[in-house]
C-alpha cells in the first residue's frame, strides 16, 4: 500500500504495481509537490524510516475528465525504481479484461477516515463484499446519481463497513488480486444506503502495460 502525498500531507491511498509504478486514481491528481510514501503501516510525518518517492510523470487516461464520468484511474512513474523486499512488495493486477462476481469477499485498505472527522496514521484493513451491478445502480439511481462504465461497487451497502475519504486510490484486493480502485463514495462515513464504487482494473489492462512498456 501506498501513501500518495500533497506537499508532505496525505492525498491518497495507491498502491505498487511495478517497482517504478504506482497505481492510484485519477482525481487524486491534484497542484503541488507529490510524493509516494511506501514500506510502512505508518504515516506520520514524525516517523523518519518512511520512503518517500518523488513523482517522475503522471499518466491518466485520455479520456478522463471528472470522477463522475469515470475512467478514473492514474499511474505515477517514480523517479527511482523501488528495491522489493519484505517490507515493500508489488501488487498483483488482472492481466486481462475479467468480471468480479457478485458477492465476492474482498479486502480494502488505506488511512482514510474512519468517523467523518478522526485521520488515521495507521493502516486500516476492511473486509467487503462486492455488490451486483444492477442492484448498484439501483440504489445510486435513488439519489439521481447515473454510475459511469468500467466500475465495480463493494461495500457501504447494508454495512458499515467500506472506503471512506482518504482511501480514494486505494486497491480493492479480491482473492490476492488488486480488482478495483477506490473512486467515489457518498462523502460520508456513516454509509447510506449505497454502495463504494471503484474503477474496474481488468478494462485498463492493455492501457497499463502500454504506458509501463513505454515509461520505464
Amino acid at each position: 500500500m501506498a501513501s500518495v502525498q500533497i506537499n508532505g500531507k496525505h492525498k491518497c491511498g495507491g498502491f505498487l504495481i511495478h517497482p517504478s509504478f504506482v497505481l492510484t486514481a485519477a482525481h487524486c491528481d491534484k497542484s503541488g509537490n507529490m510524493s509516494v510514501v511506501l514500506g510502512d503501516h505508518n504515516i506520520n510525518v514524525k516517523r523518519k524510516n518512511l520512503r518517500k518517492y518523488q513523482i517522475k510523470q503522471k499518466y491518466k487516461p485520455d479520456s478522463y475528465k471528472d470522477v463522475k464520468t469515470g475512467d478514473d484511474i492514474m499511474l505515477l512513474k517514480l523517479f527511482k525504481k523501488v528495491k522489493l523486499g519484505k517490507a515493500v512488495k508489488t501488487v498483483k493486477i488482472p492481466t486481462k479484461d475479467k468480471a468480479v462476481k457478485p458477492n465476492s469477499k474482498c479486502l480494502v485498505a488505506g488511512w482514510g477516515k474512519t468517523e467523518q472527522k478522526n485521520t488515521v496514521d495507521e493502516l486500516l484493513e476492511v473486509n467487503v463484499n462486492t455488490i451486483d451491478l444492477k442492484v448498484c445502480q439501483n440504489e445510486w439511481n435513488k439519489l439521481k446519481r447515473k454510475l459511469p462504465p468500467n466500475i465495480i461497487c463493494a461495500g457501504g451497502y447494508q454495512t458499515k463497513n467500506g472506503a471512506c475519504q482518504g482511501d480514494s486510490g486505494g486497491p480493492l484486493v479480491c482473492s490476492g488480486l488488486a480488482v478495483g480502485i477506490v473512486s467515489f463514495n457518498m462523502g460520508r462515513c456513516d454509509y447510506p444506503n449505497v454502495p463504494n464504487i471503484y474503477t474496474q482494473i481488468s478494462k485498463y489492462t492493455s492501457w497499463i502495460q502500454k504506458v509501463i512498456k513505454g515509461g520505464s
